[in-house]
This record gives structure tokens, sequence and C-alpha cells, in this order.
């Protein structure tokens, strides 16, 4: 793995007994205990995560903001100065290049959190668009993510004298110990909890200091193993599972992030032509019935007749099940309860169909 991209704290992952996995281009730590028990110290205190390898860009200048509403499909027109936004960044046939976080620093500024491997693309049809006097700036390796969740993170960032009490989406610039840090109340987990983003100089300084409080409220430094379990009990895509250029944001539920009454983003013309004939295909849960496995990239068949594929599959720690998140096809006539069949290794294994999420979130 020598080739990948490493994050500001990898020295420190590996002192904890880390063990690593490739991600988005990156090395990144898959669990450092266990799996199973990074996940309930999450749900039940807190868990530590380092998320650097997201990407950070800023769109800059006069009419930032209303460039960026312009091209992404939420309406930042919703949100103040001083809130985040899940938004999606779509191609012109209504698939998505990316989903992500915009921060609306002002309006001439909007500070964006892609995912790690569509970063460099993000950045290029922003920048390919921009309008004169606007800049587009990939600043990947100038700043960490850490996100730390759970029902105790409101008392880890207290002991550090970092902002806590803010609405969800809501951000914040701080400085600990004369560095700046930007918080925002933000995560992938479900769970009330916070996104740190230090500077990358600063970055092993302030980690250190958040494992420290972790520890002391009972949590624990978590890797992606547990955020991918966590994000898949909450129904969260993933793109490249739930989401991609050929799977489009009313395919993947996530309609909610697409302000239709925006003349224009990218994607909107084919997005609402999909929206009014109704999509070929829709994203559910699905629940084990029986003991198995689900993965990604399973057949999902009702009756004997193939009817989708599973975009990610896992054991819910939190409900001793196997679930998974599955695209099927609309014609099928599927709804919530319905009983299905998963092939798993050759072995059909029933499942209840639903609607996600697995588990109600408790991110209020």
């Amino acid at each position: 793995m020598t080739d990948l991209l490493r994050g500001p704290v990898h020295d420190v992952h590996v002192e904890l007994g880390a063990s690593f996995a490739e991600f988005g281009g990156w090395e990144m730590p898959v669990s450092y205990a266990g799996t199973v028990g990074e996940h309930q110290a999450t749900r039940t205190a807190v868990g530590l995560f380092d998320v650097s390898h997201l990407g950070k860009a800023t769109v800059a200048g006069p009419g930032a903001a209303a460039f960026v509403n312009d091209v992404l499909t939420n309406d930042l027109g919703r949100i103040r100065p001083g809130k985040a936004q899940y938004t999606l960044c779509c191609t012109d046939e209504g698939g998505v290049v990316d989903d992500l976080i915009a921060y609306h620093v002002g309006d001439e500024e909007i500070f964006l959190v892609p995912n790690a491997a569509n970063t460099a693309e993000v950045v290029r049809r922003l920048a390919a668009a921009a309008p004169q006097g606007v800049t587009v700036t990939d600043q990947h390796r100038e700043f960490a993510v850490f996100a730390v969740q759970g029902p105790a993170a409101a008392g880890v960032l207290d002991a550090l004298g970092l902002p806590s009490d803010m609405e969800y989406m809501a951000f914040a610039d701080a400085r600990w110990q004369g560095r700046p840090v930007r918080v925002c109340r933000t995560g992938y987990t479900g769970e009330h909890g916070y996104e740190v983003l230090p500077r990358w100089a600063d970055a092993e300084a302030v980690f250190l200091a958040l494992a420290d409080q972790v520890k002391a409220a009972g949590g624990q430094p978590a890797g992606l193993g547990a955020r991918d379990t966590l994000r898949t009990e909450m129904g969260y895509p993933l793109h490249g599972h739930e989401l991609s250029t050929e799977i489009t944001p009313v395919q993947a539920r996530v309609g909610w992030a697409v302000a239709w009454s925006k003349p224009r983003f990218w994607g909107k013309q084919a997005l609402e032509a999909e929206k009014a004939a109704g999509p070929r295909r829709t994203l559910f849960g699905l629940r084990a019935l029986d003991r198995g496995v689900l993965r990604q990239d399973q057949t999902v068949s009702r009756a004997g007749v193939p009817i989708g594929r599973t975009t990610s599959g896992t054991f819910s720690p939190t409900l001793k099940i196997g679930i998974a998140l599955a695209l099927l096809d609309t014609g099928a006539g599927i709804e919530p309860g319905a009983e299905v069949e998963v092939d798993v290794r050759g072995r059909a294994l029933r499942c209840e169909v639903v609607k996600p999420p697995f588990l109600p979130p408790r991110t209020s």
C-alpha cells in the first residue's frame, strides 16, 4: 500500500494498533480493537473517527454562493451563513458525480467537503463552469477531519473548550490552544455528533487531545469498518454503492436534497423527467429473516424472479441481524413488508423489505 495517500495522523493509528485498508486512494484505519466494539461504543458513548481522506475545496469570489447554488442540487438560499447543507453534484443525465457537504461561509465563500475519490472531478467541473472572478481551490491536504460521534460527543468538545451548543448542520470557527479549528454539527452515524476540522499541521495535537477525552468518556477510536456498519444501519448512501453516475438521487431516495423549484442546477431536466415518470428502480432496506451475511452485489429475487441487487450489506451490531440496502425494480411492485430472497453463495436467504433507516436517527 506504499502508493496510497496517508492522513496527517497515520503514525498515531499505527501506535494504536490499527489495521489498514485502501479506501478512495488512501490508506485508512479499518479497525483498532474490533469493528463491533467500536460500533457499540459510538452508539452508547462516543467514537472518534479520522476521516481526513475526505476532500476539501473552497469556492470564493463575488457571487460564489450564487454560482454554487446554480450548479449543485440543494438550495443554499434555504440556509444562512454558519450552516452546512447536504447536496449533490450531478451529471446532465441525472447521475451523481458526488454527494457532499456545502458550508455556507458567506456570499463570497462556500467550503465544500466531497468524497475522497471524487474531489478532483468535483473541483474540475466547478472550476470549468465558474464565472470570472470566482476561484475553485482544492484544499484536500490542508485540513484534517475528525468525526466525534455518539451520545457523549458534546462533552468531549466541551472538555476541550470547543463549541458544541449548536443546531444540527451548523458550524463555527473556533480556536484550540491558539490553533484554528472549524467545528460542524454533522456526521455519518445517525448519532449526535460533530466533525472537527483543524489545519493539517495541527492535526496530530488535536486528534490526541480528542482521543484522551473520548477515552475518559468511555469511548474509543473507531475505523472505517464501524463507520460503514453505522451508516448502513441509518440507510445513509455511500457513493459508489447507493449513488453513482448510474444511480440517480430519485432512485436512491435522496430527492429531498434536490431543490426542485430552483430554476437551474446540473441534471435538472433529466431528474425532473425521471421524477415525473417514476424511477425504474428504488432503494430499499433488507432485514435478514434467517442467519446469513448480506454483502454488496448479491441478487435479490421474489418467487424465483430476479428483481434487483444489493448495493451494501453487513451484519448489524445493534440489531444482531444481517441487513442490506438494495435497488429493486419498480415494476416488481415491492412494498415494505414484502418477503424476498437474496442469493448468498448459492443459498436463498429470506429477507423482509423495509424502508430505510433500520434505526431512528438520534442526531438532534
